[in-house]
């Protein structure tokens, strides 16, 4: 087991449980799971700081950088969260660790031994983790750079290259290794680009990564359900190839994004 001590600090208890059964799996047991950002004071301001912290961003009772101000940690911190892509730049800019909800396992287990290099070499040095500037993580996280999304995209068909305009797709899939755009009339068309970028091209007020294999355009939404393990199945009529389901880790975020 781990040489450090970790704590986990996540609202949703189904998320906490989880990423700490993935954690034991490569041999990290955290101490405590956390869930608020009073329990979390109470407990940093009355136990040892830990060496490295799983923080969500969006806590019941307010932003985990909240703790910050009430408490000195000095803590490696992991960030756990459901941001958006373009969001996250925020973190890459200042060259902090973060893992996009739902957590893979890979990536877990890759900032898990970043960390462990990084601590191996802070011992030995006698140097403390760096000191974060949360103030302006949330500044970033908040108001991001203003900056151009994409609007068209092409799709080759036969020997003609036709164009459409971002507004008219309902939503873009993953099939068989494939990235598609979806179009009101049922037409899918093949396109030259991968659901990773288009997550980074796309404006995310107006579209949203609902799952692995699908980004979907609020305006093409036509009902959304109730489904199970708390999970929400998203209907676009015209829309036939796959079931679109929310899982129960974006489902909070989902939600946000639709009420912004």
């Amino acid at each position: 087991m781990n040489t450090f001590k970790a704590i986990i600090i996540e609202d949703e208890k189904p998320a906490a449980r989880r990423l700490h059964r993935m954690l034991v799996e490569i041999g990290v047991e955290p101490e405590v799971m956390l869930h608020s950002v009073q329990e979390s004071v109470e407990y940093l301001l009355n136990n040892e700081a830990p060496d490295l912290i799983f923080l969500d961003i969006q806590l019941s009772d307010g932003l985990s950088f909240e703790i910050f101000d009430q408490v000195d940690i000095h803590s490696a911190i992991i960030f756990t969260t459901a941001y958006d892509e373009y969001a996250l730049q925020a973190f890459k800019l200042n060259s902090i660790d973060y893992l996009l909800k739902p957590i893979d396992q890979e990536e877990l287990e890759k900032a898990v031994d970043q960390f462990r290099l990084r601590f191996r070499e802070s011992e030995n040095n006698n140097n403390k983790a760096a000191t974060i500037n949360f103030e302006d993580i949330a500044k970033l996280l908040g108001n991001p750079i203003e900056r151009n999304y994409k609007k068209r995209y092409t799709a080759k068909v036969g020997e003609h290259l036709k164009l459409f305009h971002t507004d008219d797709v309902k939503l873009f899939y993953s099939e068989n290794k494939g990235t598609y755009l979806h179009l009101e009339n049922g037409r899918n068309y093949l396109i030259d680009s991968k659901l990773e970028s288009l997550v980074e091209e796309l404006d995310p007020e107006q579209f949203y990564r609902v799952s692995r294999q699908a980004i979907v355009n609020i305006n093409a939404i036509d009902d959304m359900i109730s489904y199970t393990n708390s999970r929400i199945q998203i209907k676009i009529n015209s829309f036939k190839e796959m079931d679109l389901i929310v899982s129960r880790e974006r489902v909070k975020d989902f939600k946000s994004w639709l009420e912004r």
